[in-house]
């Protein structure tokens, strides 16, 4: 026999039976119907209340017990539990603009990155070489055609991080995302082309980094990356200074 709900509360309108229980649970405990501590009724009147069987109770049960909301005890019933508490996610609140901001995020990446690239020339393959290779060129073309070159910088750094074999630093990368490069986040990637001189200065940076890495120069490979990152400090600084400054910082 198939199973009914009242058409007062919980007819179905293409969902699941279980979802539509689940779905009042929690709305009863959300608004305070049940509190945290409080004991759920038993099976048999949960059953009678929904209009449903035993095993679709149990179902939504189960998925209220995976969202932490509630939590079955052995010969005691079914309580709720204090809703989780919502943990802000790292990153998600930074004012790029704020010099301070960036400073932070700069220092943060000095301090991962520079280990990254020591990583990379230890670990690095073949085909993670020709990747970063590729990258580094890529920048070059487009600083030497004028367009901005942001995403393929933070390409490079991306494949310095696979390069270490530890799939951490490239979710610390992703995670922190593109505006990490801070020419992106002051809004200056589409502006005017960076001057002869900057270009120059990054690319040397950029050169030095890749080479020490190909070379398998660990040593090396950290400090071209620490003083790429320290470059980029000054510069962001100095951008700052001088709002019409060119895209010019890494």
């Amino acid at each position: 026999m198939s199973e009914q709900l009242p058409a007062t509360s919980m007819k179905p309108k293409g969902r699941t039976l279980v979802g539509n229980v689940r779905d009042a649970l929690k709305a009863q405990i959300d608004g305070g119907r049940y509190k945290p501590g409080d004991r759920l009724p038993s099976e048999a009147q949960l059953t009678k209340e929904f209009a449903v069987s035993r095993t679709v109770v149990r179902e939504a049960i189960a998925s209220l017990r995976a969202d932490r909301l509630l939590e079955p005890r052995q010969g005691a019933g079914v309580f709720v539990l204090e809703a989780p508490k919502i943990v802000d996610l790292p990153f998600q609140n930074i004012d790029f603009v704020r010099v301070s901001s960036m400073i932070e995020m700069l220092e943060l990446r000095t301090a991962v990155e520079v280990e990254a690239a020591g990583l990379a020339a230890q670990r690095r393959s073949p085909s993670q070489e020709e990747r970063i290779v590729e990258c580094y060129r890529t920048i070059a073309a487009l600083a030497k055609e004028g367009k901005p070159t942001t995403d393929a910088d933070f390409d490079f750094h991306l494949a310095i991080a696979d390069a270490t074999n530890n799939p951490r630093f490239r979710e610390f990368l992703v995670m922190i995302g593109p505006s990490v490069i801070p020419r992106r986040a002051l809004g200056t990637s589409s502006a005017d082309p960076a001057t002869t001189g900057y270009l120059e200065v990054l690319d040397k940076e950029h050169e030095e980094i890749v080479s020490a890495i190909l070379d398998g120069d660990e040593a090396g490979a950290r400090n071209a990356m620490l003083r790429h990152l320290k470059g980029s400090q000054s510069r962001y600084r100095s951008l700052l200074r001088s709002p019409g400054q060119p895209d010019a910082v890494d």
